[in-house]
Formats: structure tokens, C-alpha cells, sequence
């Protein structure tokens, strides 16, 4: 953990209220906190996902990574172990789990992820609902091969995969949609691309629509993203859990924020 982000954590625990939902006077935000993010349910692809990110953990064969996210200056490509890739550059176990509740809960139909990276969220993205359209971006081509296997291999067969620098393929595929459900930022975390992509995606979200954002303490620019994003009129409830943020547009929701210890 980096200096700035332990300072950030430093703070956040400071923030955090409302463990399990104790103090929340919001129906909607008591019921998200009580029976969803503290939610222990073992549902069964947990398992599937689990025993595919060890069978990650201990591949060591080498891959050129082109990086186009933060901190990307040369776009030199780096060679890095898939062992590496699933230990650093994939969502955590904790946090994946959140994302499957979510999708499991509000059963979005159309789904956005922005960095698929080698595929470990788009499976907690993919499998609560094999119905839904699933759409993933991801800028390395040689990552996305390695995402594509992953996803053969648990059968995502419905998957929606682009492979190209956000900025290029998003306008495209939000042109083909009419309504956006649910949507993972998880890529390009830096403050003007951030918030370049929510606007895109705020063009097509509706009443019931989800917004995650990963890494929003990453660095001084995603936290000030981040407080635009929730400062945003369109955005009524909006949740920070350190690594995630999520926000939501329910108009018969009160505008709050909440700062959840998780």
C-alpha cells in the first residue's frame, strides 16, 4: 500500500459508520447495507470462481502487458506472469463476491465493465445471471486473450468482449444500447478519464441503474473524481466502501452519502 493510500485508509476508518446497517435511517440504503453487502450466502459459483483463480495463481507463463491505465507514460510493453496478474491486477475475493451480490440483487440486464483485465471480475459480473448481456472492455490485447480462455473455460459463452482503448470502443458499444444497468469502472484510473466514461455511461443509465467504481482512493485524483461523481445531480445515494464506490439515481431516494465500514 502506497503512502497516499494509507493515509486515505487512515481517514476512511475514521468516516466509517453503519456496520451492518446499525444507524441508517434509509430503508433502501439499511436493507443494501443489512442483507446484501454483509451478506454470507455461499452461493455455489463461488466455488467455480475460487478454484479457477488458484488454478491462476500458480500459472507461471509470461505475457506482454501493454498498460494504458494510470501511471502509463510510454506504453512499453511490460512481461508479467498470469501468477502476477491474478494477484495483483484482479478484484479481490471480498470485493468480487459484493459485485456478484449486486448483480444477483438488482438483476441488471445490460452490463458494463471498463478493464477486464484477465476476466476474474467479469466472472463475478457474469455468472449470478447467465441471461444478462455482459459487455467487457479491456485495452491489452494479450490480456484479453488470457480473459477469453477464462471465460471458455467456465462457459461464459454470452460474453460481449472488445478489445481497444476505451476512449475508441465505448462510444460504440453505448450506441448499441438503449439502457445501461449496471456498470464496473475498473480502468484508466485517473481523474478526467474517470469522469469522462461516467458522463458516457450516465447517457444511458435509468432509475434503477448501478455505478461501480473501483479504486476511488487510488490517488488524489480519483478521490476529487469520485466526490464530482457523488456531488453529480443525477446521482442520489452514493456509497463509499474504501476500494469500491457505488451510486445509484433512484429518484425516490434522498440524496445522501454514506461512508460504509466494510
Amino acid at each position: 500500500m502506497n503512502l497516499f493510500l494509507a493515509k486515505s485508509y487512515f481517514k476512511y476508518l475514521l468516516k466509517a459508520r453503519f456496520k451492518k446497517g446499525y444507524g441508517l435511517h434509509s430503508p433502501f440504503v439499511f436493507n443494501l447495507v443489512r442483507e446484501l453487502i454483509y451478506c454470507q450466502y455461499p452461493y455455489y459459483a463461488f466455488n467455480k470462481i475460487n478454484a479457477y483463480r488458484k488454478k491462476l495463481d500458480v500459472t507461471q507463463a509470461t505475457v506482454e502487458v501493454s498498460d494504458y491505465g494510470a501511471g502509463s507514460q510510454t506504453m512499453e510493453p511490460l512481461k508479467r506472469k498470469v501468477s502476477d496478474l491474478a494477484a495483483k491486477s484482479s478484484i479481490n475475493k471480498k470485493y468480487g463476491e459484493l459485485l456478484f451480490r449486486l448483480v444477483a440483487e438488482f438483476k441488471p440486464q445490460n452490463i458494463l465493465e471498463l478493464g477486464t483485465s484477465i476476466g476474474v471480475s467479469t466472472l463475478y459480473l457474469a455468472l449470478p445471471n447467465k441471461s444478462a448481456k455482459v459487455y467487457t472492455i479491456e485495452g491489452c490485447e494479450n490480456t484479453a486473450k488470457i480473459a477469453a480462455k477464462t471465460f471458455s473455460d467456465l462457459q461464459c459463452n454470452e460474453l460481449k468482449q472488445t478489445t481497444g482503448q476505451f476512449r475508441d470502443v465505448l462510444p460504440g458499444i453505448l450506441g448499441a444500447l438503449e439502457d445501461l444497468d449496471f456498470v464496473f469502472f475498473d480502468g484508466h484510473h485517473e481523474k478526467q478519464a474517470t469522469l469522462e466514461y461516467f458522463d458516457l455511461c450516465l447517457s444511458k443509465a435509468n432509475n434503477e441503474s448501478v455505478f461501480v467504481f473501483d479504486d476511488i482512493h487510488w490517488s488524489s485524483g480519483m478521490e476529487e473524481a469520485w466526490k464530482i461523481i457523488c456531488d453529480h445531480p443525477s446521482v442520489t445515494v452514493s456509497m463509499d466502501l474504501f476500494q469500491l464506490g457505488i451510486v445509484f439515481f433512484r429518484k425516490e431516494c434522498q440524496k445522501q452519502h454514506f461512508v460504509i465500514k466494510y
